[in-house]
């Protein structure tokens, strides 16, 4: 009896290992296009695995390498670097048609994705996004322009109906398409049925995604692996440099963001561990990045958003148009509460400053530093949207420094008033500014330590 127990406590000696290598995060900050691609990219560099934790091809991360711009959709945009082996987690939504045409397309572009189906794992706990989840997706969005006179502004790619489906335990996974196909092809039928009878206009060619479905078996198979086992042998393995690469941003988290104009999954740290099947213990930096602006995209409260010539001019400068939709942003000064907000979720180590040069035009700046409802400050991030829109923003207005800051290469070749504006948000919030983002190569990222 003694021996037995013994035995039984005797853990292997895979699972008696230290906290082992720590990943490195990188978060959106505020409503999304941050500029979070070209700090991965960046860091991606000196990465070995480069993660994908949450949401799906609702996300566009752009980067610029030798003058050509690769969108990414649902690759981790480090894959750009030919040395990194990119991953997929669990928490992703996968359209494998969108998957493989985002490959082919960036592939057209450059040489960057050379080799790219050797070097992506799939998890095999990942929900699929099947045609008709982007069909309903659509129709809800059609109801609810009829129903309440506004919709959510979802970009229509079936996340929200997948998520739900997981939620209600009706989805289907990357595990259930390879394990038995036949199986598989009733749980889909009884799925699109179900969807059917909730919206009868909707129209499902069964047959035909199921086809099409069965010729991206083999093509998928390779790359897909059990998650859990891969991050963990990758976290308690040699030494590696891990990268998580967060989609979507604080703001638009379900639980944390601007509900209900928010996307369906947690886009903040929680998301990186539920996301990808790894502890929190193994959680190192955390990487907020940050636009030297405020830009969302749909509907929803914006306490700082410029209706205005300030806005235009951003707008403009920035090129401030959805990756992913098309759709213009808008655009509005610097909310500190909103990154203070944020940072009290996420506890950034360190924040990336994107489009600092996109200021260089105004000759002063504004800065959203508290928030006023009735008169009175309130020293909180309200959840509540009506209450949001009621808020009025306290700012500090800097000078501008009306200089091109395209050409610095370093923090002091900044103008002066530009170094104290990089400063008083580090001031503000406790954090610091690693990097510094004056256009869009490479290049144009200042890293000060």
């Amino acid at each position: 009896m003694t021996e037995s127990a013994g035995a039984r406590n005797e853990a292997p000696s895979a699972l008696r290992r230290g906290v082992g290598n720590k990943v490195t995060v990188v978060l959106g900050a505020q409503w999304g296009d941050e500029g979070k691609g070209k700090v991965v990219d960046l860091l991606a560099q000196e990465a070995d695995i480069v993660c994908r934790c949450q949401g799906g091809n609702n996300a566009g991360h752009t980067v610029v390498v030798d003058s050509v711009e690769y969108d990414f959709h649902l690759l981790p945009s480090g894959i750009i670097n030919p040395k990194v082996t990119a991953f997929i987690g669990n928490g992703v939504v996968i359209h494998l048609p969108g998957l493989f045409e985002e490959a082919e397309k960036n592939l057209k572009k450059g040489k960057g994705l050379e080799g790219w189906e050797k070097r992506l794992i799939i998890s095999d706990r990942a929900h699929i996004v099947f045609d008709f989840h982007q069909e309903v997706d659509s129709v809800q969005e059609q109801q609810r322009q009829q129903q309440a006179g506004k919709n959510l502004g979802t970009t229509k790619k079936g996340i929200g109906p997948v998520y739900s489906a997981k939620a209600a335990r009706s989805g289907l996974r990357i595990c259930d398409l390879l394990s038995d196909f036949e199986t598989f092809a009733e749980r889909f039928k009884v799925l699109a049925k179900e969807y059917k009878s909730m919206y009868p206009t909707l129209e499902i060619d069964v047959e035909g995604e199921l086809a099409k479905l069965k010729i991206y078996v083999e093509r998928v198979k390779p790359m897909v692996k059990d998650g859990v086992y891969f991050m963990y042998e990758a976290l308690h393995g040699p030494p590696k440099n891990i990268l998580v690469e967060g989609a979507n941003a604080a703001l638009l988290d379900i639980d944390f963001g601007t509900y209900p104009f928010v996307t369906s999954s947690n886009c903040t740290v929680g998301g990186v561990c539920t996301g990808l099947g790894m502890p929190p213990q193994n959680v190192g930096e955390v990487y907020g990045v940050v636009k030297a602006y405020t830009t969302r995209v749909g509907i929803g409260a914006f306490p700082s958003e410029q209706k205005n010539n300030i806005g235009d001019i951003l707008q403009s400068r920035g090129k401030e148009v959805g990756v992913t939709t098309g759709r213009k942003r808008r655009c509005g000064w610097l909310d500190l509460v909103l990154l203070k907000y944020a940072h009290m979720i996420n506890g950034f180590t360190a924040l990336a400053l994107t489009k600092l040069d996109i200021l260089d035009v105004f000759q002063e700046i504004k800065v959203g530093v508290a928030y006023r409802l009735n008169n009175e400050l309130i020293p909180y991030f309200p959840a509540n949207q009506e209450i949001l829109n009621k808020v009025e923003v306290e700012y500090v207005t800097l000078p501008g420094w009306n200089t091109d800051t395209s050409s610095a290469r370093t923090f002091e070749e900044l103008p002066e008033n530009a170094q104290k504006y990089v400063q008083f948000i580090e001031e503000h919030l406790d954090v610091p500014v690693k990097w510094i983002g004056v256009g869009k190569s490479r290049e144009s990222m200042i890293q000060r330590f």
